[in-house]
């Protein structure tokens, strides 16, 4: 092709003249454009500041968050609150310091089940869950302090599904 013919065929195009549309679309056009509105001559009233409940809760929505972040702030940061560990570092450790007997591991299966998905491909996927509970305690027999603690847990695994 040659380097010039773009510009020849842009220059041909800017000197043709468009058709005129045919007068029955015209018409059509004409009848399907709305009516001008009337004017209304009269005074123009000033928006109402306070007029709904939408100008309240555009103000008062994050008015209260910012009130609830700065109580919290406050609350955390008192300075009549009590900090200090009952034991300080240090200070006869080897005197109050937990010295646990006995340590049990606990794990408990709490449910079972299979689930199915679809990745975005359309291909399905099954997935084996489990809910388990773990759980350890300590026990001091001296001072008889017993510490227990329980965490869920989910474990999911994908298992591979083939189709043919």
């Amino acid at each position: 092709m040659n380097d010039g013919a773009p510009e020849l065929i842009e220059a041909e195009l800017h000197r043709l003249k468009p058709a005129r549309p045919p007068e029955a679309l015209l018409a059509r056009l004409a009848a399907a454009r709305p009516a001008p509105r009337a004017r209304r001559e009269g005074r123009v009233q000033p928006p109402v500041v306070f007029d709904s409940w939408r100008w309240l809760l555009r103000w008062l929505a994050p008015a209260t968050a910012a009130v609830a972040v700065i109580a919290a702030l406050l609350v955390w940061r008192w300075p009549g609150a009590d900090r200090t560990p009952a034991v300080l570092p240090g200070e006869g450790l080897t005197k109050s310091a937990l010295r646990a007997n006995a340590v049990e591991f606990d794990r408990q299966l709490v449910a079972a089940f299979d689930a199915v998905a679809r990745l975005p491909s359309g291909e399905p996927v099954r997935f084996r869950c489990r809910e388990w509970t773990d759980g350890v305690t300590l026990r001091d027999a001296a001072r008889g302090v017993v510490i227990e603690r329980r965490t869920p847990r989910l474990e999911v695994v994908p298992v591979s599904f083939e189709t043919y």
